[in-house]
């Protein structure tokens, strides 16, 4: 699975935590403090939370903020990335996406395919990159959160991690 390449040193991530709910607030957004506490126990930088209603256009506008942010490398969001009406994450991410990274809901569905079963092919969990910046959206419980973190997210951004990773493309990723 993993490879760590421990003779290199770690760089720490610049990150933002994005919840997409109508009925969560910081005292209940268990899932938010889940990708929290897991990316700051790894050694990366919590840049900014926040949490915004099911809506596309309040996802577009946070995320362009963090998008336009020097600060922010990669934005997580968690929540509103299922089928209902109301469930809006990925077409609003998909909208900002300069280019998809088609593995990671693939791959995040496989895994989860294991855990749950058919009950999988309900997420649209989905990755991309858009101005420079790494943008994930996620299932909004935190077994998602954790799955997603524990067996992807936190592989890729190690720059350590063989035999490549999501951290060395960084300085390419505006390149024309």
């Amino acid at each position: 699975m993993a490879r760590i390449d421990e003779t290199r040193p770690f760089l720490p991530v610049n990150i933002a935590v994005l919840t997409v709910s109508d009925t969560r607030d910081p005292s209940t957004d268990k899932s938010g403090d889940t990708l929290v506490e897991r990316l700051t126990g790894d050694g990366h930088r919590l840049v900014d939370r926040a949490i915004v209603p099911d809506n596309v256009h309040a996802i577009i506008a946070r995320v362009r903020g963090w998008i336009a942010d020097p600060e922010v490398d990669v934005v997580i969001s968690t929540g509103g990335t299922g089928l209902t009406g109301r469930d809006v994450t990925p077409e609003a991410f998909e909208s900002l996406f300069e280019k998809t990274i088609a593995g990671f809901g693939e791959m995040f569905r496989m895994l989860s395919y294991e855990k749950i079963g058919t009950s999988a092919l309900q997420s649209r969990a989905t990755g991309g990159v858009a101005g420079g910046t790494y943008l994930f959206a996620l299932p909004g419980s935190p077994s998602a959160c954790r799955d997603g973190w524990d067996l992807i997210l936190k592989w890729q951004l190690d720059n350590r991690h063989r035999p490549c990773n999501l951290v060395e493309l960084m300085p390419r990723l505006m390149e024309r």
